[in-house]
């Protein structure tokens, strides 16, 4: 079982963009020390829910301060960046890295980036299929060429080539964050793995990894190409490790709605369209309930329980609820110390 954490660099009332930031980084570099497998790093615009915009960036300096856990983007959003520029920056820290980068990739949502950046409402209904195929192309290939609806450019040289990393995997690694039918169907089509978000329960994405093994066995994978590939499955949780569950639910539910509300009010849809939130102390308690939120032993055993019911055995945790720096901290440790050796 592999269990890293989960980085959203959430602004919590009060608080400025850089604690945020600080406190991403700190987690990640107490993640290290504390024996996690992983880092994932969210992206967003423009609100507070989370302020860190360019997950490969924040990739690149903890792979840099880090040395032997693996970075993630959880993740980086397709329809708002140019395939090849991402694939660009995913090569070279997959080489300089040595390999440590994983590089997860999402549709996003209608929000206004898609006007900020120039994408379009059209990058987001129809445009996922055509970029992410562009993208894994740039991956593999030497040359690369577009004559596609979005995308339309002569063949070029692909630099750096992922492949050129030595004694290493041919390419970085690509996770899909997969929230629909469609996306899970697209994920087993491309031959990917799917990070499945933490508002969902154990039922839902055992559901979602059975449709994921059916989509993959129609496009003609193998029962042994269907094994390795889904073990890369990523499940995201919340984590908060206390010397009692009551001690633990209530550091997220006094400080979690707040952020939030926050930070999903300031979200702005760039057509409009209607979005309904959260209510953000029900899905706090949804979040408490739903993953491992209390002693290191509850903790253990919710995810042997969960990687039991849904076959999926790495976990990416947010840790950093409590909204303060010394409790992220404490947590991370509390997680690598006293629940990874539960877990064996």
């Amino acid at each position: 079982m592999r269990v890293g954490t989960f980085v959203l660099a959430a602004q919590f009332p009060g608080q400025g963009q850089g604690e945020a930031l600080h406190r991403a980084v700190r987690t990640a570099e107490v993640a290290e020390e504390s024996g996690l497998d992983s880092v994932w790093l969210a992206e967003h615009h423009f609100v507070p829910y989370g302020v860190c915009p360019s997950a490969v960036t924040l990739a690149a300096l903890l792979l840099g301060r880090t040395r032997r856990i693996r970075v993630g983007t959880a993740v980086s959003v397709l329809p708002t960046v140019h395939p090849v520029a991402l694939g660009e920056q995913a090569a070279l820290l997959h080489l300089t890295s040595g390999g440590r980068f994983t590089l997860g990739v999402g549709r996003g949502g209608p929000w206004v980036d898609l006007e900020v950046f120039g994408a379009g409402l059209e990058a987001y209904d129809q445009g996922f299929p055509e970029a992410l195929d562009l993208l894994l192309r740039w991956l593999s290939e030497p040359r690369v060429g577009a004559a596609g609806e979005r995308f339309a450019f002569r063949e070029v040289a692909v630099v750096p080539r992922a492949g050129e990393l030595i004694g290493g995997e041919a390419s970085p690694e690509v996770v899909v964050a997969c929230t629909s039918p469609n996306s899970v169907r697209l994920a087993a089509e491309r031959g990917l793995p799917m990070l499945l978000g933490m508002h969902c329960g154990d039922e839902e994405k055992a559901e979602m990894v059975a449709a994921w093994r059916r989509f993959a066995r129609e496009a003609g994978r193998t029962p042994d190409e269907t094994a390795r590939i889904g073990a890369g499955h990523v499940s995201a949780g919340v984590v908060q490790i206390a010397d009692s569950r009551a001690d633990a639910a209530e550091a997220l539910v006094k400080a979690m709605p707040g952020w939030l509300k926050q930070g999903l009010d300031a979200h702005v849809t760039v057509d409009g369209r209607h979005r309904s939130m959260r209510d953000p102390v029900a899905y706090t308690e949804l979040l408490c309930g739903l993953h491992p939120v209390g002693t290191p032993r509850l903790a253990a055993d919710r995810l042997a329980a969960t990687s039991e019911r849904t076959g999926i055995t790495r976990f990416a945790l947010l840790a950093e609820g409590s909204g303060d720096l010394a409790a992220t901290e404490e947590n991370v440790r509390r997680l690598g110390t006293e629940v990874l050796p539960r877990l064996g």
